[in-house]
Protein backbone atom coordinates (compact mmCIF):
# COMPACT_ATOMS: atom_id res chain seq x y z
CA UNK A 1 0.00 0.00 0.00
CA UNK A 2 1.11 3.43 -0.89
CA UNK A 3 2.00 5.73 1.87
CA UNK A 4 -0.23 9.10 2.20
CA UNK A 5 1.07 12.60 1.98
CA UNK A 6 1.30 14.12 5.40
CA UNK A 7 0.32 17.56 6.62
CA UNK A 8 2.31 19.27 8.67
CA UNK A 9 -0.33 19.36 11.21
CA UNK A 10 -3.01 17.51 13.32
CA UNK A 11 -5.25 17.44 16.25
CA UNK A 12 -3.78 14.20 17.01
CA UNK A 13 -0.86 12.21 16.31
CA UNK A 14 -0.41 8.20 18.05
CA UNK A 15 2.86 6.91 18.04
CA UNK A 16 1.72 3.15 17.22
CA UNK A 17 -0.16 1.28 15.70
CA UNK A 18 -0.92 -2.03 17.43
CA UNK A 19 -4.39 -2.34 19.21
CA UNK A 20 -4.13 0.90 21.37
CA UNK A 21 -2.90 3.13 18.63
CA UNK A 22 -5.25 1.88 15.95
CA UNK A 23 -7.90 1.95 18.13
CA UNK A 24 -6.90 5.07 19.42
CA UNK A 25 -6.67 6.36 16.61
CA UNK A 26 -9.79 5.18 15.09
CA UNK A 27 -12.29 6.37 17.73
CA UNK A 28 -10.53 9.64 17.90
CA UNK A 29 -11.32 9.68 13.70
CA UNK A 30 -14.49 8.95 14.23
CA UNK A 31 -14.94 11.82 16.28
CA UNK A 32 -14.11 14.20 14.09
CA UNK A 33 -10.68 14.96 14.83
CA UNK A 34 -7.52 14.74 11.93
CA UNK A 35 -5.64 12.12 13.54
CA UNK A 36 -2.04 10.76 12.28
CA UNK A 37 -1.43 7.40 13.52
CA UNK A 38 2.75 6.55 12.89
CA UNK A 39 4.08 2.98 13.20
CA UNK A 40 7.39 1.90 12.69
CA UNK A 41 6.87 -1.43 11.06
CA UNK A 42 5.78 -2.29 8.38
CA UNK A 43 1.99 -4.06 8.64
CA UNK A 44 1.04 -7.06 8.80
CA UNK A 45 4.19 -7.76 11.52
CA UNK A 46 4.30 -10.65 13.61
CA UNK A 47 3.47 -9.99 17.22
CA UNK A 48 2.92 -12.84 20.39
CA UNK A 49 -0.91 -12.27 22.67
CA UNK A 50 -3.08 -14.32 20.63
CA UNK A 51 -6.02 -14.86 23.21
CA UNK A 52 -8.49 -12.62 23.55
CA UNK A 53 -10.44 -12.53 26.88
CA UNK A 54 -14.05 -11.99 26.93
CA UNK A 55 -14.41 -8.14 27.96
CA UNK A 56 -12.68 -7.39 24.49
CA UNK A 57 -15.92 -7.35 22.44
CA UNK A 58 -17.14 -4.42 23.84
CA UNK A 59 -14.56 -2.41 22.59
CA UNK A 60 -14.31 -4.51 19.56
CA UNK A 61 -18.11 -4.21 18.78
CA UNK A 62 -17.37 -0.38 19.36
CA UNK A 63 -15.10 -0.69 16.49
CA UNK A 64 -17.36 -2.15 14.35
CA UNK A 65 -15.20 -5.56 14.46
CA UNK A 66 -16.99 -8.40 15.74
CA UNK A 67 -19.20 -9.54 12.49
CA UNK A 68 -15.29 -9.77 10.93
CA UNK A 69 -14.17 -11.74 14.10
CA UNK A 70 -17.78 -13.89 13.76
CA UNK A 71 -16.98 -14.81 9.98
CA UNK A 72 -13.03 -16.12 10.86
CA UNK A 73 -11.79 -19.39 11.61
CA UNK A 74 -10.25 -18.11 14.74
CA UNK A 75 -10.93 -20.48 17.52
CA UNK A 76 -13.53 -20.14 19.79
CA UNK A 77 -12.58 -19.54 23.39
CA UNK A 78 -15.00 -20.13 25.91
CA UNK A 79 -13.03 -20.86 28.77
CA UNK A 80 -9.60 -20.64 30.43
CA UNK A 81 -8.28 -23.90 32.66
CA UNK A 82 -5.68 -24.27 34.98
CA UNK A 83 -3.19 -26.78 35.65
CA UNK A 84 -1.02 -27.63 38.98
CA UNK A 85 2.38 -29.23 39.11
CA UNK A 86 2.28 -30.37 35.67
CA UNK A 87 -0.60 -32.44 35.65
CA UNK A 88 -3.66 -31.73 38.25
CA UNK A 89 -6.69 -30.17 36.40
CA UNK A 90 -8.86 -27.20 37.64
CA UNK A 91 -12.29 -27.32 36.80
CA UNK A 92 -12.59 -25.04 34.27
CA UNK A 93 -13.60 -21.64 33.69
CA UNK A 94 -16.32 -21.05 31.58
CA UNK A 95 -16.92 -17.47 31.20
CA UNK A 96 -20.67 -17.90 30.67
CA UNK A 97 -21.79 -19.38 33.71
CA UNK A 98 -20.91 -16.18 35.23
CA UNK A 99 -21.59 -13.95 32.70
CA UNK A 100 -24.20 -15.85 30.35
CA UNK A 101 -23.77 -12.97 27.31
CA UNK A 102 -22.82 -12.44 23.80
CA UNK A 103 -19.31 -11.37 25.13
CA UNK A 104 -18.81 -14.76 27.07
CA UNK A 105 -17.38 -16.67 23.64
CA UNK A 106 -14.10 -15.06 22.54
CA UNK A 107 -11.63 -15.76 20.44
CA UNK A 108 -7.88 -17.23 19.41
CA UNK A 109 -6.33 -14.94 16.57
CA UNK A 110 -3.27 -14.19 14.71
CA UNK A 111 -2.36 -11.15 16.00
CA UNK A 112 -0.25 -10.11 12.70
CA UNK A 113 -3.69 -10.25 10.76
CA UNK A 114 -5.95 -9.15 13.74
CA UNK A 115 -3.46 -5.67 14.27
CA UNK A 116 -4.06 -4.99 10.68
CA UNK A 117 -7.41 -4.98 10.69
CA UNK A 118 -7.88 -2.82 13.81
CA UNK A 119 -5.29 -0.92 12.25
CA UNK A 120 -7.04 -0.75 8.84
CA UNK A 121 -9.95 0.32 10.73
CA UNK A 122 -8.68 3.48 11.70
CA UNK A 123 -7.81 4.07 8.13
CA UNK A 124 -12.10 3.13 7.68
CA UNK A 125 -13.24 5.77 10.24
CA UNK A 126 -11.03 9.13 8.67
CA UNK A 127 -7.29 8.71 10.57
CA UNK A 128 -4.31 8.71 8.52
CA UNK A 129 -1.54 5.97 8.89
CA UNK A 130 1.50 6.03 7.65
CA UNK A 131 3.59 3.11 8.11
CA UNK A 132 7.63 2.79 7.82
CA UNK A 133 7.41 6.08 10.39
CA UNK A 134 10.26 6.29 13.54
CA UNK A 135 9.38 8.90 15.63
CA UNK A 136 12.51 9.76 16.89
CA UNK A 137 11.50 12.98 19.11
CA UNK A 138 8.46 14.45 20.80
CA UNK A 139 8.38 18.42 21.05
CA UNK A 140 7.83 20.59 23.83
CA UNK A 141 6.65 23.76 24.44
CA UNK A 142 7.63 23.97 28.20
CA UNK A 143 6.00 20.97 29.28
CA UNK A 144 3.24 20.60 26.73
CA UNK A 145 3.71 18.40 24.32
CA UNK A 146 3.24 20.83 20.54
CA UNK A 147 4.25 17.76 17.90
CA UNK A 148 6.83 15.01 17.12
CA UNK A 149 10.53 14.47 14.66
CA UNK A 150 9.40 11.29 13.05
CA UNK A 151 11.83 10.02 10.06
CA UNK A 152 9.62 8.59 6.73
CA UNK A 153 10.50 5.53 4.67
CA UNK A 154 9.46 5.96 1.81
CA UNK A 155 8.78 3.03 -1.03
CA UNK A 156 12.46 3.51 -2.61
CA UNK A 157 13.93 3.23 0.64
CA UNK A 158 15.27 6.54 0.94
CA UNK A 159 14.52 8.51 4.74
CA UNK A 160 13.29 12.10 5.35
CA UNK A 161 13.36 13.60 7.92
CA UNK A 162 9.51 16.05 9.54
CA UNK A 163 8.87 17.61 12.05
CA UNK A 164 4.91 17.41 12.18
CA UNK A 165 2.82 19.41 14.85
CA UNK A 166 -0.14 18.82 16.52
CA UNK A 167 -2.60 19.25 19.94
CA UNK A 168 -2.34 16.05 21.45
CA UNK A 169 0.10 13.06 21.32
CA UNK A 170 -0.64 9.75 22.37
CA UNK A 171 2.24 7.46 22.94
CA UNK A 172 0.72 4.15 22.25
CA UNK A 173 4.49 2.38 21.33
CA UNK A 174 4.20 -0.69 23.27
CA UNK A 175 6.72 -2.14 25.60
CA UNK A 176 8.86 0.54 23.68
CA UNK A 177 6.99 3.13 25.99
CA UNK A 178 8.90 5.91 23.75
CA UNK A 179 7.80 8.90 26.25
CA UNK A 180 7.67 7.00 29.63
CA UNK A 181 11.66 6.50 29.02
CA UNK A 182 12.25 9.80 27.58
CA UNK A 183 10.47 11.23 30.34
CA UNK A 184 12.04 9.07 33.37
CA UNK A 185 8.86 7.79 34.14
CA UNK A 186 9.00 3.86 33.86
CA UNK A 187 9.27 1.60 36.34
CA UNK A 188 9.96 -1.97 36.17
CA UNK A 189 7.80 -4.29 38.75
CA UNK A 190 10.17 -5.92 41.28
CA UNK A 191 8.15 -9.04 41.46
CA UNK A 192 7.28 -9.56 38.16
CA UNK A 193 10.70 -9.84 36.25
CA UNK A 194 9.81 -12.50 34.07
CA UNK A 195 10.96 -14.10 30.87
CA UNK A 196 9.65 -16.19 28.34
CA UNK A 197 10.34 -19.44 25.73
CA UNK A 198 7.79 -20.22 23.17
CA UNK A 199 6.92 -21.63 19.72
CA UNK A 200 3.58 -23.07 17.40
CA UNK A 201 3.28 -26.67 17.25
CA UNK A 202 1.48 -28.23 14.86
CA UNK A 203 -1.09 -31.20 15.83
CA UNK A 204 -0.78 -30.56 19.70
CA UNK A 205 -3.50 -31.99 21.25
CA UNK A 206 -6.90 -30.01 21.95
CA UNK A 207 -9.90 -30.79 24.26
CA UNK A 208 -12.68 -32.22 22.13
CA UNK A 209 -15.94 -30.75 21.64
CA UNK A 210 -16.52 -27.48 20.66
CA UNK A 211 -16.92 -26.13 24.01
CA UNK A 212 -13.30 -27.35 24.72
CA UNK A 213 -11.43 -27.23 21.71
CA UNK A 214 -10.18 -23.54 21.97
CA UNK A 215 -9.83 -23.35 25.96
CA UNK A 216 -6.56 -21.43 26.69
CA UNK A 217 -4.93 -23.84 29.04
CA UNK A 218 -2.26 -22.63 31.72
CA UNK A 219 0.03 -25.02 33.06
CA UNK A 220 1.73 -24.29 36.01
CA UNK A 221 4.89 -27.12 36.32
CA UNK A 222 5.94 -29.33 39.30
CA UNK A 223 6.78 -26.87 41.95
CA UNK A 224 5.53 -23.74 40.22
CA UNK A 225 8.96 -22.47 38.86
CA UNK A 226 7.30 -22.23 35.64
CA UNK A 227 4.12 -22.15 33.50
CA UNK A 228 2.98 -22.80 30.12
CA UNK A 229 0.29 -21.15 27.99
CA UNK A 230 -1.54 -23.39 25.54
CA UNK A 231 -3.58 -21.10 22.98
CA UNK A 232 -5.05 -22.76 19.84
CA UNK A 233 -5.13 -21.13 16.94
CA UNK A 234 -5.97 -22.04 13.04
CA UNK A 235 -4.85 -24.51 11.03
CA UNK A 236 -4.42 -27.21 13.74
CA UNK A 237 -1.41 -24.93 15.13
CA UNK A 238 -0.87 -24.18 19.18
CA UNK A 239 1.23 -21.25 20.44
CA UNK A 240 2.87 -22.40 23.77
CA UNK A 241 5.48 -21.04 25.41
CA UNK A 242 6.89 -20.85 29.01
CA UNK A 243 7.23 -18.10 31.32
CA UNK A 244 9.36 -17.76 34.61
CA UNK A 245 12.04 -15.46 36.49
CA UNK A 246 14.49 -14.11 33.95
CA UNK A 247 17.65 -15.94 36.24
CA UNK A 248 15.49 -19.24 35.67
CA UNK A 249 14.91 -19.12 31.89
CA UNK A 250 17.86 -17.66 30.95
CA UNK A 251 20.76 -19.17 32.85
CA UNK A 252 24.36 -18.21 31.26
CA UNK A 253 25.23 -20.54 28.59
CA UNK A 254 21.78 -22.15 28.00
CA UNK A 255 19.73 -22.12 24.75
CA UNK A 256 15.95 -21.47 24.97
CA UNK A 257 15.57 -24.91 23.36
CA UNK A 258 17.37 -26.64 26.09
CA UNK A 259 15.20 -24.72 28.76
CA UNK A 260 12.16 -25.31 26.99
CA UNK A 261 12.60 -28.90 26.96
CA UNK A 262 14.31 -28.82 30.61
CA UNK A 263 10.69 -27.56 31.43
CA UNK A 264 8.71 -29.44 29.50
CA UNK A 265 10.00 -32.49 31.05
CA UNK A 266 8.32 -30.80 34.68
CA UNK A 267 4.83 -30.57 33.00
CA UNK A 268 3.43 -34.19 32.24
CA UNK A 269 0.23 -32.87 31.13
CA UNK A 270 1.93 -30.96 28.04
CA UNK A 271 4.25 -33.59 27.32
CA UNK A 272 1.39 -35.96 26.93
CA UNK A 273 -0.38 -33.17 25.01
CA UNK A 274 2.64 -32.99 22.45
CA UNK A 275 3.47 -36.29 21.79
CA UNK A 276 2.56 -36.25 18.34
CA UNK A 277 3.33 -32.87 17.50
CA UNK A 278 6.19 -30.68 15.54
CA UNK A 279 7.49 -27.70 16.19
CA UNK A 280 6.93 -24.97 13.12
CA UNK A 281 9.97 -22.52 13.73
CA UNK A 282 12.63 -21.55 16.11
CA UNK A 283 12.42 -20.61 19.67
CA UNK A 284 11.35 -16.89 20.39
CA UNK A 285 11.97 -14.78 23.85
CA UNK A 286 11.41 -11.74 25.55
CA UNK A 287 12.38 -10.97 28.75
CA UNK A 288 12.13 -8.72 31.60
CA UNK A 289 8.96 -6.82 30.40
CA UNK A 290 6.91 -6.29 33.30
CA UNK A 291 6.69 -2.65 33.82
CA UNK A 292 4.51 0.66 34.78
CA UNK A 293 4.47 4.60 34.04
CA UNK A 294 4.43 6.76 37.49
CA UNK A 295 2.62 9.28 35.61
CA UNK A 296 0.24 8.40 32.53
CA UNK A 297 -0.46 12.17 31.12
CA UNK A 298 0.60 15.30 31.01
CA UNK A 299 -0.28 18.74 29.33
CA UNK A 300 -0.52 17.19 25.52
CA UNK A 301 0.03 13.74 25.59
CA UNK A 302 -1.07 10.62 27.11
CA UNK A 303 0.00 7.10 27.30
CA UNK A 304 -2.53 4.06 26.49
CA UNK A 305 -1.45 0.53 26.24
CA UNK A 306 1.91 -1.14 26.88
CA UNK A 307 3.37 1.93 27.28
CA UNK A 308 1.09 2.87 30.20
CA UNK A 309 2.15 -0.34 31.57
CA UNK A 310 2.32 -4.16 30.95
CA UNK A 311 2.14 -6.49 33.79
CA UNK A 312 2.62 -10.29 32.48
CA UNK A 313 1.44 -12.82 29.54
CA UNK A 314 -0.47 -15.28 32.04
CA UNK A 315 -4.01 -14.08 32.02
CA UNK A 316 -3.83 -12.68 28.59
CA UNK A 317 -4.84 -8.87 29.48
CA UNK A 318 -2.68 -7.03 27.74
CA UNK A 319 -5.06 -6.50 24.19
CA UNK A 320 -7.94 -6.08 26.39
CA UNK A 321 -6.18 -2.99 28.35
CA UNK A 322 -4.66 -1.68 24.97
CA UNK A 323 -8.54 -1.60 23.54
CA UNK A 324 -10.16 -0.32 26.63
CA UNK A 325 -7.47 2.43 27.51
CA UNK A 326 -7.85 3.55 23.87
CA UNK A 327 -11.58 3.84 24.61
CA UNK A 328 -11.28 5.78 27.33
CA UNK A 329 -8.25 7.89 26.08
CA UNK A 330 -10.37 8.54 22.73
CA UNK A 331 -13.37 10.20 24.96
CA UNK A 332 -11.14 12.26 26.98
CA UNK A 333 -9.24 13.63 23.69
CA UNK A 334 -12.72 14.82 22.22
CA UNK A 335 -13.89 15.93 25.39
CA UNK A 336 -10.24 17.84 25.64
CA UNK A 337 -11.15 19.64 22.57
CA UNK A 338 -14.68 20.63 23.16
CA UNK A 339 -13.43 22.17 26.14
CA UNK A 340 -10.67 23.36 24.60
CA UNK A 341 -8.34 22.13 28.02
CA UNK A 342 -4.98 19.67 27.22
CA UNK A 343 -4.28 19.33 30.72
CA UNK A 344 -2.83 16.54 32.42
CA UNK A 345 -6.10 16.24 34.37
CA UNK A 346 -8.26 16.31 31.27
CA UNK A 347 -6.68 14.18 29.07
CA UNK A 348 -5.57 11.41 31.81
CA UNK A 349 -8.37 11.87 34.68
CA UNK A 350 -9.55 8.45 33.11
CA UNK A 351 -6.59 7.16 34.14
CA UNK A 352 -7.27 6.53 38.39
CA UNK A 353 -10.14 3.92 37.72
CA UNK A 354 -7.79 2.41 34.98
CA UNK A 355 -4.92 2.00 37.39
CA UNK A 356 -7.52 0.77 39.74
CA UNK A 357 -8.40 -1.96 37.16
CA UNK A 358 -4.97 -2.71 35.99
CA UNK A 359 -4.04 -3.32 39.89
CA UNK A 360 -6.73 -6.30 40.05
CA UNK A 361 -4.95 -8.20 37.31
CA UNK A 362 -1.95 -7.67 38.83
CA UNK A 363 -2.83 -8.93 42.58
CA UNK A 364 -4.54 -11.81 40.47
CA UNK A 365 -0.88 -12.42 38.91
CA UNK A 366 0.69 -12.24 42.12
CA UNK A 367 -1.41 -14.64 44.05
CA UNK A 368 -0.82 -17.03 40.58
CA UNK A 369 3.32 -16.70 40.75
CA UNK A 370 3.42 -17.01 45.14
CA UNK A 371 4.44 -20.46 45.61
CA UNK A 372 2.64 -20.66 49.72
CA UNK A 373 -0.49 -19.76 47.93
CA UNK A 374 -2.87 -21.24 45.65
CA UNK A 375 -5.84 -20.11 44.27
CA UNK A 376 -7.04 -23.76 44.35
CA UNK A 377 -7.11 -23.71 48.05
CA UNK A 378 -8.23 -20.34 48.30
CA UNK A 379 -11.53 -20.72 46.48
CA UNK A 380 -12.69 -24.13 48.17
CA UNK A 381 -12.26 -22.06 51.47
CA UNK A 382 -14.10 -19.26 50.12
CA UNK A 383 -16.59 -21.02 47.25
CA UNK A 384 -18.19 -17.37 47.36
CA UNK A 385 -15.47 -15.50 45.39
CA UNK A 386 -15.19 -18.07 41.99
CA UNK A 387 -17.31 -15.43 40.28
CA UNK A 388 -14.76 -12.41 41.56
CA UNK A 389 -11.65 -14.84 40.22
CA UNK A 390 -13.61 -15.12 37.01
CA UNK A 391 -14.60 -11.58 36.75
CA UNK A 392 -11.07 -10.30 36.88
CA UNK A 393 -9.80 -13.54 34.24
CA UNK A 394 -13.13 -12.11 32.17
CA UNK A 395 -11.80 -8.52 32.06
CA UNK A 396 -14.53 -7.32 34.38
CA UNK A 397 -12.63 -4.75 36.64
CA UNK A 398 -13.98 -2.04 36.60
CA UNK A 399 -16.11 -2.49 39.37
CA UNK A 400 -15.06 -1.83 42.46
CA UNK A 401 -16.92 -4.91 44.10
CA UNK A 402 -14.74 -7.12 42.01
CA UNK A 403 -11.34 -6.32 44.42
CA UNK A 404 -13.04 -7.48 47.46
CA UNK A 405 -12.03 -10.80 47.01
CA UNK A 406 -8.41 -9.32 48.05
CA UNK A 407 -9.56 -8.28 51.38
CA UNK A 408 -10.04 -12.15 52.43
CA UNK A 409 -6.88 -13.13 50.15
CA UNK A 410 -4.48 -10.67 51.89
CA UNK A 411 -0.97 -9.89 50.52
CA UNK A 412 0.30 -12.56 48.26
CA UNK A 413 3.06 -10.66 46.50
CA UNK A 414 5.40 -13.21 45.70
CA UNK A 415 8.93 -13.10 46.66
CA UNK A 416 11.03 -10.42 44.60
CA UNK A 417 14.57 -11.21 43.45
CA UNK A 418 15.36 -7.91 43.39
CA UNK A 419 14.56 -4.97 45.96
CA UNK A 420 11.86 -2.92 45.26
CA UNK A 421 11.83 0.28 43.36
CA UNK A 422 8.54 1.50 43.60
CA UNK A 423 5.21 0.73 44.17
CA UNK A 424 1.82 0.92 41.57
CA UNK A 425 -0.75 2.92 43.21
Amino acid sequence: MSQPVLNNDYDVIVIGGGPAGAATGALVAEHGHSVLVLERSQFPRFHVGESLIPETFWSLKRLGLVDWLRASAYPRKFSVQFFSDGHRPSRPFYFDEYKPCESSQTWQVWRDQFDQRVLERARELGATVHTDAAVLDVQFDGEAATGVRVRLTAADGSREDHKIACRVIVDASGQSAFLSNRLGLKDVDPYLQKGSIWNYFENARRDEGERDEGATLILQTEGKKSWFWFIPLPGNVTSIGCTGAMSYMFPQGAAPADTFQRELQRCPELVERLRHARQTRDFLTTKDYSYYSRQGAGPGWVLVGDAFGFIDPVYSSGVFLALKSAELAADAIHDAFVQQNFSADSLGGWQTQHRAAVTLFRKLVFAFYNPDFSIGSFLKMHPEFRSNITDILIGDVYRPEVGKVFEVMGDVTPPSDRAPVGTMT
